[in-house]
């Protein structure tokens, strides 16, 4: 299908336990027929506006509806803890939002795929392997290992985070507010994400309409170390899996995608991206577009 123009809409979904904030973009010349959809979603502590409406407009423009959403806890949707990131919530409330979408008019309730990336990209893995309502995912630089990923990035902090955790719990069981961490360096305070590509990453945020918080709760990080896609990748299939990975990856580490990859069965399509974490959202993006809409396009057309 050639290229036409997107339309955006601005949504407030209400789920049974929270409200999102969406962006809806359909094809602006579509037909009356209803149009295969794509779910998407940003990565850990990240916002829908940073780089994904680009990519959710040309996703729209070569005629796909897609659903682009906040997590809960985050810039404009509900949630009662600010910066508060639980995986297996965030996970519910992606299927929550395939059965709102499976009801919608326009909408094509047997053609739904999945794009996530980063830690949302985990979560593709995830529901791809627990949900067969989905005819498809992508999971871009996808989160593999939480565990192994903690131990290679906190390094000798990794005695000194798991007291944290442990003291993190015990005041909260007396009745504390629960302690903080930043995503990135601020303020003389080390960030999750050390180095300039991060910090460029999210320091965009900075410069959007809605609010973005430099700071997740510590409860996060604890389960972030906790959370493994990876253990549930053989069950995707028979749903179509492609993977984005970076070839030089640090964030999710190259090396545990390619592994997770090698066990996940048929049908699987594998791409090495050039550079680091961050680059699929920017220099990287044309590419990285490219892949996961002719997946979409061989998988959720007629």
């Amino acid at each position: 299908m050639s290229a036409i123009a997107a339309q955006r809409q601005s949504l407030r979904i209400v789920l049974p336990e929270v409200e999102l904030d969406a962006w809806l973009f359909r094809p602006a010349q579509a037909d009356d027929e209803p149009l295969p959809c794509i779910v998407m979603s940003p990565g850990f502590a990240a916002l829908k506006a940073m780089h994904l409406d680009r990519l959710a407009e040309r996703f729209a423009a070569a005629g796909f509806a897609v659903l682009l959403y906040d997590h809960r806890n985050f810039g404009a949707s509900g949630g009662e803890r600010r910066g508060e990131i639980d995986p297996w919530r965030q996970v519910e409330d992606m299927r929550e939002l395939i059965t709102w979408l499976a009801t919608q008019a326009w909408a094509d309730a047997t053609r739904i795929g999945l794009w996530g990336s980063s830690y949302s990209g985990g979560h593709a893995i995830t529901l791809g392997a627990l949900d067969r309502r989905l005819r498809c995912v992508v999971a871009q630089v996808p989160t593999i290992s939480g565990y192994q990923s903690f131990l290679r990035r906190a390094g000798e902090q990794v005695q000194a985070l798991r007291a944290a955790f442990q003291a993190d719990r015990l005041a909260r069981l007396r009745g504390a507010a629960p302690a903080y961490r930043r995503v990135i360096a601020e303020a003389g305070e080390a960030g999750i994400y050390p180095g300039a590509d991060a910090e460029a990453f999210y320091g965009f945020a900075r410069g959007l309409p809605v609010r973005w918080e430099n700071r997740v709760t510590l409860r996060s990080s604890e389960r972030a170390s906790e959370y493994e896609p990876g253990l549930l990748i053989e069950r995707v299939s028979p749903t179509p899996l492609l993977m984005l990975v970076a070839e030089h990856d640090t964030v999710t580490p190259t090396d545990l995608a390619l592994a997770a990859y090698q066990r996940a069965l048929q049908p699987k399509r594998l791409v090495l991206l050039p550079g680091g974490h961050f680059d699929p959202y920017t220099v990287g993006a044309a590419q990285a577009g490219a892949e996961a809409l002719a997946w979409f396009e061989r998988h959720l057309r007629p």
